[in-house]
């Protein structure tokens, strides 16, 4: 019940967004600033207001970057190499297949459960998973998807979208700050704290805002195979990566949950953009969404000894 009480509340922004959508109480266009907010101001507003204040010596902690990231990455080829196997998909369909699976919506769900939560400390590995899914797979998608486009120019602008990403560019800043050891001005961080307190309402009634649930009819079978490898499959791998790496109980915790949540809405920009897989990925991040409000409470109460949330 504990676990349900931190939990439910969280999950009920998301339930009462999409109850204003459905409902026509609010339009579904308004979902698309609200997530332009989250994304530009508040989250980069969070993730330096925490990174900085950070010791330096905290901020590189492979375990992690190993049991989050080298399970991401494990799903995602496990699915690439099952679907290209069948002779029925092109690079570009296996490659959007894979990251169904495996590309996490760490920055719009999981950090903000995290930090409604477990608090502050919970922030500083979402905040690297977040990086790694922003430095990492979304430009490995990209590379794979026009694997064709050898231009210097082309990867010139690849290196710059990623550096100019508010999630990578804020961590950076955050990092810098950190390593200068300098404190920040205590009117800055309360400036930088009213702004990222905005972060999870604004994400989490974005996420429902914009739920479509006819989504859910296309590619039903492939998009529960999917979801599967997504909220279960990769989850109990990060998990095992853990354990065996020795990762502290509070960073198990949010490597488990930045596996568990959804998959990220990334994933259908690129594959619109490419036109490739559109109403499969659609229909996988509706089924991934709706699915992991009972999978994460599961997964929740299950890592709940490990580390309690904040009272």
């Amino acid at each position: 019940m504990e676990v349900a009480s931190l939990v439910l509340p969280v999950f009920a922004i998301i339930v009462t967004g999409w109850l204003a959508g459905e409902l026509g109480y609010l339009s579904r266009s308004l979902a698309d600033a609200l997530v332009h907010f989250a994304y530009n101001v508040a989250m980069p507003a969070l993730l330096i207001v925490t990174i900085a204040q950070e010791p330096a010596r905290n901020l590189l902690e492979w375990r992690f970057l190993l049991a989050f990231g080298g399970g991401s990455l494990l799903c995602f080829a496990l699915v690439f190499l099952a679907v290209r196997a069948d002779g029925k998909h092109d690079l570009a369909s296996s490659t959007i297949h894979g990251m169904a699976a495996a590309m996490t919506n760490t920055g719009f769900v999981a950090l903000p459960i995290l930090h409604a939560i477990y608090g502050q400390p919970a922030v500083l590995p979402a905040a690297v998973a977040t990086v790694f899914v922003a430095g990492v797979m979304f430009p490995l998608t990209v590379i794979l998807l026009e694997r064709d486009v050898r231009s210097p120019a082309h990867s010139a602008g690849l290196v710059k979208q990623i550096l100019l990403n508010p999630m990578v560019l804020s961590t950076l800043i955050g990092l810098v700050w950190a390593i200068t050891g300098l404190p920040i001005p205590a009117p800055v961080a309360a400036y930088l704290n009213i702004i990222a307190a905005a972060l999870t309402p604004c994400a989490l009634f974005a996420i429902g805002l914009g739920l479509s649930v006819d989504g859910l009819r296309s590619n039903l079978k492939a998009s529960f195979a999917l979801a599967t490898v997504k909220l279960v499959v990769m989850p109990l791998i990060v998990y095992g990566l853990c354990v065996v790496t020795g990762l502290n109980p509070l960073y198990t915790v949010a490597a488990v949950i930045c596996a568990a949540v959804p998959t990220a809405k990334t994933v259908y920009v690129l594959a619109h953009e490419h036109k490739v897989e559109e109403k499969l990925v659609a229909a996988t991040v509706s089924v991934t969404t709706m699915l992991s409000v009972a999978t994460l409470l599961v997964a929740l109460y299950l890592l709940s000894g490990l580390a309690p949330g904040v009272r």
